[in-house]
């Protein structure tokens, strides 16, 4: 059985939204390169073909991720989102005790994630070390430059 994917109602149409656009306009495109690139004649030797074919498997391959990802996604009933621990769907504010800064991200799915935008997945370290915590709660996370140290300051959702 596949991971079972928590998304938020925003998250759900984001992805079925995605997965539209690919099925009716990315599939019509490459469909149409690939015709395209027929026409020039010989297969063997033809760059445009071959790039057209990879970029086809790319979308396909992005379809099938997608459709897979809806079929197992839960979505997130905001109602029953508690702030007592942190959870998918909490937003969490962060005190970096060795650069002594604050932070805050949104704990998201991994179809969701976008950490520029401060939505971070479950399944990252910071994501993974918060879940479960409680406010005041110390983590420690393992990143490329080390052990980082954050205490929770905040639950909201």
């Amino acid at each position: 059985m596949a991971k079972q994917i928590i998304v938020s109602h925003e998250g759900l149409k984001k992805l079925q939204q995605e997965l539209e656009y690919l099925k009716t306009v990315k599939r019509k495109e490459v469909a149409q390169a690939i015709q395209k690139a027929r026409a020039y004649g010989d297969l063997s030797e033809n760059s445009e073909y071959d790039e057209a074919k990879n970029e086809q498997a790319e979308i396909e391959g992005k379809i099938a991720n997608l459709e897979a990802t809806l079929e197992n996604a839960i979505v997130l009933d905001d109602a029953e989102l508690g702030t007592d621990k942190v959870n998918v769907g909490n937003k969490v504010a962060v005190h970096n005790i060795d650069t002594d800064e604050e932070s805050e991200y949104k704990i998201v799915s991994t179809a969701e994630a976008d950490p520029i935008m401060g939505l971070i997945s479950d399944d990252s370290p910071l994501g993974k070390a918060l879940i479960g915590q409680r406010k005041g709660d110390s983590v420690n996370v393992e990143t490329p430059m080390g052990v980082v140290k954050y205490t929770i300051t905040n639950i909201s959702k």
